[in-house]
């Protein structure tokens, strides 16, 4: 019976005494989710780096149609992972996740890559102004009608001529371009619809702040991870950090997903 119980993967290998040691805890899977004007394809780097120390990632593809939606999508998602997980939002992606994981057990990191970590009843919008910062990304927008939108709605793209030197200054230029082209887009609505109870508020957080950001000011930036009481970095980077300094947040992740 010891040989059956050394070999049953709930357990370790057998002690010199026959006794089965504990089974390490399982690594947490790495939850990686995008924002507006933008896709998956931001975490390549970052997610080679996570794999290749063992982690499990996924990229979740994030609806954009707000945060209600979105957190509901992202929930059901979650309830297809066994075992703990870190999440990852950048941008919009911080306000997902921050809704997304309230009371949910299993998530036992949140990590803000230059992102919003709203307080229950705030919006994108009022978040911009904490700090006493200010961004210029919403005098720069394209809208184009969906189907189905509400009165006054419309999916909102940064303008291609204004797309690098908002959203992604130190990249490449033709990098840049073909993001601009590419982008997806985010439900103009999603700007003003107020959060849900933070999950920063009970699970512990991380916070990368991008120096340079031109898209969530770094003062509010700064004043979001204050708040949750987020373990905190600064780069010296665009809002795009995950992309232009993958190093150092992979590292944060793994300082969470290790907490």
């Amino acid at each position: 019976m010891a040989a059956l119980i050394a070999l049953t993967p709930a357990t370790g290998p057998a002690t010199a005494h026959g006794r089965p040691r504990p089974a390490p805890d399982p690594q947490p899977t790495i939850v990686l989710v995008h924002g507006a004007f933008a896709d998956s394809s931001g975490w390549a780097d970052v997610a080679d780096r996570l794999a290749d120390r063992g982690y499990p990632v996924l990229a979740f593809s994030n609806p954009l149609r707000g945060p209600d939606h979105d957190a509901a999508s992202l929930r059901q998602f979650l309830d297809t992972i066994t075992g703990p997980v870190v999440l990852v939002g950048h941008s919009y992606g911080g306000a997902v996740i921050t809704n997304a994981a309230t009371g949910d057990p299993d998530v036992k990191a949140l990590v803000y890559v230059a992102a919003y970590a709203p307080a229950e009843g705030e919006n994108v919008v009022a978040m911009n102004a904490l700090g006493g910062g200010h961004t210029d990304v919403t005098d720069h927008l394209v809208l184009r009608p969906f189907p189905g939108a509400a009165e006054g709605d419309a999916d909102a793209f940064i303008d291609p001529a204004w797309f690098h030197r908002l959203f992604a200054q130190d990249l490449p230029s033709d990098t840049a371009r073909f993001m601009a082209a590419s982008q997806r887009p985010g439900a103009l609505a999603a700007l003003f619809t107020p959060s849900a109870a933070p999950a920063w508020a009970d699970i512990p957080s991380w916070y990368v702040v991008a120096k340079k950001d031109r898209i969530i000011p770094p003062e509010a930036e700064r004043a979001m991870a204050a708040r949750a009481g987020a373990q905190t970095i600064e780069v010296n980077s665009s809002h795009v950090v995950m992309m232009s300094h993958p190093a150092p947040v992979a590292n944060l992740i793994i300082k969470a997903a290790q907490s």
